[in-house]
């Protein structure tokens, strides 16, 4: 249960991207891995920028150069923002829906520590293990977001 919740608190959004990719550990890995790196390039999605491919039905990405990590660390820094009134990302559907996700879950794992007993543990077990079978970004993760919020919606008699 401690596991699910924290693999739906901690969800990869804008800010935490930027501060994986300015942290320094990005380019240590980098030049560790590849000598002599003058360029790169990195691939985004940033939304509101980018449309939606129109025969996958997934977001498409542009490639930036290096001109992005100071821009990454400036983001990075603004990571406070985050679910605020000042959120410019936290209104996408995307981090609607995890944030939607997230709050089910934590209100039914208390409902579940309360009711807690032989009968329903083996439900309540499987129900929390059902959370990391949502994986990926984007429209990769909905639909399987979308499932298991209805999931946890109808489980509310899990007794």
């Amino acid at each position: 249960a401690a596991r699910a919740a924290y693999k739906l608190m901690a969800y990869k959004d804008e800010y935490e991207v930027a501060r994986l990719y300015s942290n320094g550990q990005f380019r240590e890995a980098l030049h560790r891995e590849f000598e002599g790196v003058q360029k790169v390039r990195v691939y985004l999605s940033p939304p509101g920028l980018v449309g939606k491919d129109p025969s996958t039905g997934r977001m498409r990405k542009i490639g930036v150069g290096g001109w992005i990590f100071p821009v990454f660390r400036v983001l990075a820094a603004c990571r406070g923002l985050r679910e605020g009134p000042f959120d410019l990302f936290g209104r996408t559907a995307e981090r609607r829906l995890e944030r939607r996700l997230r709050d089910a879950f934590l209100a039914r794992l208390k409902t579940l520590a309360a009711e807690l007993n032989k009968d329903n543990m083996a439900a309540a077990i499987e129900l929390t293990e059902s959370v990391m079978q949502v994986r990926g970004f984007g429209a990769v993760k909905a639909p399987a977001a979308e499932a298991l919020l209805s999931r946890l919606a109808s489980s509310c008699e899990v007794r």
